[in-house]
């Protein structure tokens, strides 16, 4: 059973048409690729799937309920873990209070030491150093900053990661580094879909999606 499901998606910028009719079905354990021109529609895409935007018409199920059912503050808090391409940190924070921040507004239980544990094991998951971790992020390289983005997106146990260009900034081997860890989450049951231009991120996941720009 798909995890998430899009079923005859519309939505436009005023007369200008940026999805038309898109179904897509995806699984838990896959890694999922959205491409397209510059245009075609893949944030907007991704914002959906977040709701964060809504449809002009169609349906968003997740495990099968129409999201536009649910409270949407806990379907983004709780089930959708989101990675912008931009990481949206808070700079002047360390690593570890970043990941303790997003457990917090989810309203993860437990003490505040608690949290910190789980932030800490999270951030080490995805390959940062105890060090690392107590670092400000301003300081962090960008592939670093990178694996705080994936271990905020993990902390609250969301079922769907949905990053955007998670590795538009990074370097070859970087790269292959980050996607090395959506393979472990997927292969752990996670459901990942990545925004992406680079044909090497697309050849690494299970199925690619591909969405035309409209004239």
């Amino acid at each position: 059973m798909s995890v998430l499901t899009l079923e005859n998606i519309c939505f436009s910028y005023g007369k200008t048409v940026v999805l038309n009719n898109v179904s897509f079905n995806f699984e838990k354990g896959m890694i999922y690729c959205i491409t397209g021109k510059s245009g075609a529609g893949k944030t907007t895409l991704l914002s959906i799937l977040s709701g964060l935007a809504a449809p002009d018409s169609g349906r968003i199920l997740y495990e099968g309920e129409d999201i536009a059912k649910l409270d949407k503050y806990k379907f983004r808090s709780k089930y959708i873990g989101v990675i912008f391409q931009s990481f949206n940190l808070i700079t002047k924070f360390t690593a570890l209070e970043n990941v303790r921040l997003s457990m917090d507004i989810a309203g993860v239980k437990g003490s505040g030491k608690s949290k910190d544990k789980k932030a800490l094991e999270l951030l080490r998951s995805v390959g940062l150093s105890e060090e690392e971790a107590n670092r400000r992020v301003l300081l962090l390289s960008g592939g670093q900053q990178q694996r705080v983005a994936i271990a905020r997106a993990l902390s609250y146990e969301a079922e769907v990661l949905l990053a955007d260009e998670p590795t538009g900034n990074l370097d070859g081997e970087t790269q292959d580094e980050i996607m090395a860890i959506f393979r472990e989450l997927a292969d752990r049951g996670k459901c990942v879909i990545l925004v992406s231009h680079s044909p090497e991120v697309a050849r690494q996941c299970d199925t690619c999606y591909q969405l035309l720009k409209h004239k």
